[in-house]
């Protein structure tokens, strides 16, 4: 039975999105507040002895290691989430992320404590990691599992908008940093306010998800589950179950993520070091071109989460990667202006494309999988494919700038990303309509629910 206190009245919903997207708005900026400063910051606090670019390619390293901790996470969260409840690591995983961040902005420099300071900065990078694996699955399926399902792709595309949210805090705060303070101020200690005001916002959102309650749909595969128990009918681990009847939309996951994935990162993090090391733009003017695209981003995530509710998951997913994959092109064209105006417009098109892949994203991943196992198999599908995409992108394309000295490999890069996605989301099935309530992997395809009585009306 669905509770009728979150899930039953309409407020209950909003409720439980709020508190989604909350939490994943502050882990995110936890989360992105490490590759902005890493493409401004780090290279000289940490690699002091490296020239520039070499220094901001050190501080990528440093990033994309974080994402090596994510799959395991989404393993230890995901089986414990299928296990003990989505609600209960939500918790977990924004305590751990929030503390990692706050104590980044206590580490040393190099100039204070050598290569301890960068070995300190990696091992809390690996922590954010790990938190971030388990965070974003346990986010979306508390809402897609609360939802009235003919809605599910708007209402679960709301903890989507944590990411460009927490973007737009996280450029936001280093933005006003850096207009306040001289570069001698931000690069010594200014750099470091950001990462310690993670502290208050990780109180915040602790209070705010702590309200929330458990999602019905686990609420009532548990009791199948406890039933089963008694029956003396064994459960397969969620981990085994998921490699043994949904490895083919493990694949299709990870797929559908490259694209997505790796556009973010060269369009977000890369962008500042391309334009401040390479084309010599101010900080300042660098950052509030990404401001204005995630604050564009976190508006249409949701309309094109709507959208995606009308005419499917497929194709709303297949005209952002398509797009993005076109648009790497004109992208560093119109970077290579040096005009402000030109830079907004490279920056918003990319993340407008992007959206189209990220909004939809939640409810497509949610509905490939059976309830028990669902946090378990989106979290590795998801996770999985940020060590080959978001991890190595803003390392693969400083690289190459510095190999080539051109941005015409990188656009070849994004492009070839794009192409994997079109590949994996064409070769999926169109889950629209598809049933959460299933509880076996038979059944997660199950018949429509556009004409069943609804989880938001029970």
């Amino acid at each position: 039975m669905n509770d009728p206190g979150t899930s039953g009245r309409p407020g209950g919903l909003r409720k439980i999105v709020a508190a989604s997207l909350i939490g994943t708005t502050i882990e995110w900026y936890d989360y992105f507040l490490y590759g902005s400063a890493a493409a401004l910051v780090f290279g000289h606090v940490f690699f002091p002895e490296s020239d520039p670019l070499t220094g901001t390619l050190l501080s990528f390293l440093t990033y994309a290691i974080g994402f090596a901790a994510r799959p395991i996470g989404a393993v230890v969260f995901g089986h414990f989430g299928d296990r003990l409840g989505r609600k209960k690591l939500l918790v977990i995983s924004l305590l751990m992320m929030g503390g990692a961040t706050a104590l980044i902005g206590c580490v040393p420099g190099y100039a204070s404590i050598g290569v301890a300071a960068p070995l300190l900065l990696t091992t809390l990078r690996l922590i954010q990691g790990f938190a971030l694996g388990g965070e974003w699955g346990g986010a979306v399926l508390l809402v897609s599992e609360h939802g009235d399902p003919r809605k599910r792709g708007f209402w679960a595309s709301w903890p989507q908008g944590g990411a460009p949210a927490g973007n737009l805090l996280a450029v936001g705060v280093l933005s006003l940093m850096t207009s306040l303070l001289s570069d001698d101020a931000f690069t010594s200690w200014g750099w470091r306010v950001p990462f310690l005001l993670s502290a208050v916002l990780v109180m915040i959102g602790l209070w705010i998800r702590l309200s929330v309650d458990e999602s019905p749909l686990f609420k009532e595969a548990l009791a199948k589950a406890e039933r089963r128990k008694a029956e003396q009918q064994a459960e397969q681990l969620p981990f085994v179950a998921v490699l043994r009847n949904h490895w083919r939309d493990v694949l299709v996951a990870m797929g559908a993520r490259m694209a997505e994935n790796i556009s973010y990162y060269v369009i977000t993090a890369f962008v500042l070091t391309y334009c401040v090391d390479h084309l010599k733009i101010g900080k300042q003017t660098s950052l509030n071109a990404v401001l204005i695209g995630s604050a564009v981003q976190f508006c249409l995530i949701p309309l094109f989460g709507a959208l995606s509710d009308r005419i499917g998951r497929k194709p709303v997913y297949l005209v952002g990667a398509v797009g993005v994959g076109l648009w790497s092109w004109a992208f560093f064209g119109l970077l290579d202006t040096r005009s402000f105006p030109a830079l907004v417009l490279a920056v918003t098109v990319g993340l407008v494309f992007h959206s189209a892949m990220y909004a939809p994203q939640a409810a497509f991943f949610s509905e490939l999988f059976a309830t028990r196992m669902r946090y378990t198999g989106a979290s590795i599908g998801a996770q999985l494919s940020s060590v080959a995409a978001g991890a190595p992108a803003p390392l693969i394309a400083t690289a190459l700038l510095s190999s080539y000295g051109t941005s015409t490999p990188i656009s070849v890069y994004v492009g070839l990303a794009a192409l994997i996605t079109v590949i994996a989301v064409i070769a999926a099935r169109e889950t629209r309509g598809s049933d959460l309530a299933a509880i076996d992997p038979d059944d997660t395809a199950a018949r429509p629910v556009a004409g069943q009585q609804t989880a938001a009306s029970t």
